[in-house]
């Protein structure tokens, strides 16, 4: 092969590996949130329940007790404290439930968290269906404040027999807006 070949080939080799290059980025920006957003919901993966309007029914299943318990965590290197203000609660499909978390942010300075909930077993994740809940939004937070963040829920009536126990858990992050001075 002389020089002249050489150098074409290596052009072409070149272009190749930026336009696979320029696939990729597209296909991680273009292609994959969406994919990622569409395996959440189908399979309620990191804690996405059914967004669907729902309502309480007239009727609640009064003979069927579900018990819900709260696990909470905070990310390794986040300065809260976080925790369920009750560690379980019996409930009857159908029915509207108010539970409550504390969380303290323990630095001086203000911070941005967000709370990533998961509901298991995975057969329950369409009939927990969070109302209200703080994990929707991310919460910021004055230094050293301690508040109270609210959650509202039903367990939808058509829950599947065999599971009689929904475990609801929050992990809470510090985000990347936190450290930043902020007016409330």
């Amino acid at each position: 092969m002389n020089d002249h070949q050489s150098k074409i080939s290596n052009r072409a080799l070149t272009a190749r590996l930026l336009l696979f290059a320029v696939g990729m980025f597209a296909f991680g920006f273009l292609v994959l949130p969406p994919l990622y957003d569409v395996f959440c919901d189908i399979t309620g993966f990191g804690g996405r329940t059914n967004a669907t309007a729902v309502t309480a029914t007239e009727r609640p299943d009064e003979t069927r007790t579900i018990r819900i318990e709260f696990v909470t965590t905070v990310n390794e290197y986040a300065p809260w404290s976080f925790a369920a203000d009750v560690d379980s609660m019996q409930v009857h499909p159908g029915k509207m439930y108010f539970a409550t978390f504390s969380a303290t942010n323990r630095s001086d300075q203000s911070l941005t968290s967000q709370a990533v909930p998961s509901v298991s077993p995975v057969s329950a994740n369409e009939h927990f269906k969070k109302i209200e809940c703080f994990c929707f939004t991310s919460q910021e937070f004055a230094a050293n404040e301690t508040r109270t963040l609210p959650l509202q829920f039903i367990v939808d009536p058509d829950l599947p027999e065999y599971v009689d126990t929904i475990t609801l858990s929050y992990t809470l992050f510090k985000t990347e807006n936190s450290y930043v001075s902020r007016t409330r």
